[in-house]
């Protein structure tokens, strides 16, 4: 079990990683489209933000949390209109989303312990919280690299992520309104440095293989299963490419194929 500290740590890693990549960028690079449709970068630092806020309140003021959510006039753009929210010049947005996060970090630190969080639809302890954080921040920063044009390298951080998308399987099919699989699946993932992170227990039938970089990417829905390698033995490791989302809420849009010739189904089955 990772140890809260550590799981902060790398938060603020993450978080700091993403500030260094827009920090002193001119006005015209943060407002440069993303690939989420209709967000700039501008939109996914404010979102990063507005994300931060609403978290510090489920880990503050329990109450105050469910009644913003329910105050919301439109649920279904609660995160676009969040995002909106937030969005600022970069001199007023980044020194938000800075003490946001710190406030944020310092808040789940004081979470007692077995202490649950409100969120949407569920209850998280701290721990998962920072998790789920780790995840937003290094998705949004892809997308954020993706349209600087930047290419980031692996880290080993991206086990927190890789561990919330094996966790989230069958959040993932209940997401598409598919009933959750019975079957196990076991996932075995070559790290940025080389070593493997495994998941599931060894003799399950289903299997996923492949770069943990690209089944982040996949379980964050930043790329397309059949622009990675990845490899799915059996009928619900492959479903499950199809599905798969390590965030909260309805199913997301996904992103299209860029390989040339791919198909909707795209990928490698075995």
């Amino acid at each position: 079990m990772v140890d809260l500290k550590d799981l902060l740590a790398d938060l603020t890693d993450e978080s700091e990683q993403l500030d260094d990549l827009v920090t002193g960028r001119a006005s015209a690079d943060w407002g440069r489209a993303t690939p989420s449709p209709g967000w700039s970068v501008g939109h996914q630092i404010a979102h990063l933000a507005w994300t931060d806020r609403v978290a510090l309140l489920a880990a503050t003021d329990a109450e105050a949390f469910l009644a913003a959510v329910l105050a919301a006039p439109d649920p279904a753009r609660l995160v676009d209109s969040g995002a909106e929210e937030f969005l600022a010049p970069p001199g007023e947005l980044l020194p938000r989303w800075r003490a946001g996060r710190a406030a944020l970090a310092d808040a789940l630190a004081r979470v007692p312990a077995g202490g649950k969080l409100p969120w949407f639809g569920t209850r998280m302890s701290a721990a998962s919280m920072a998790t789920a954080r780790i995840m937003e921040t290094w998705a949004h920063g892809t997308d954020v690299a993706d349209a600087l044009g930047v290419a980031r390298p692996g880290t080993d951080r991206l086990r927190h992520v890789a561990h919330l998308g094996f966790r989230t399987l069958g959040h993932s099919f209940a997401a598409h309104g598919r009933p959750a699989p019975t079957a196990p699946v076991r996932v075995e993932l070559t790290a940025p440095r080389g070593d493997t992170w495994a998941y599931g227990p060894t003799d399950a039938a289903d299997r996923v293989t492949g770069p943990a970089l690209d089944f982040c990417l996949l379980v964050t829905q930043r790329r397309h299963r059949a622009d990675l390698a990845l490899t799915a033995t059996g009928p619900v490791a492959d479903a499950w490419l199809d599905v798969a989302q390590a965030f909260a809420g309805p199913p997301g849009p996904g992103r299209p194929p860029t390989a040339p010739g791919s198909d909707a189904a795209g990928g490698v089955a075995a």
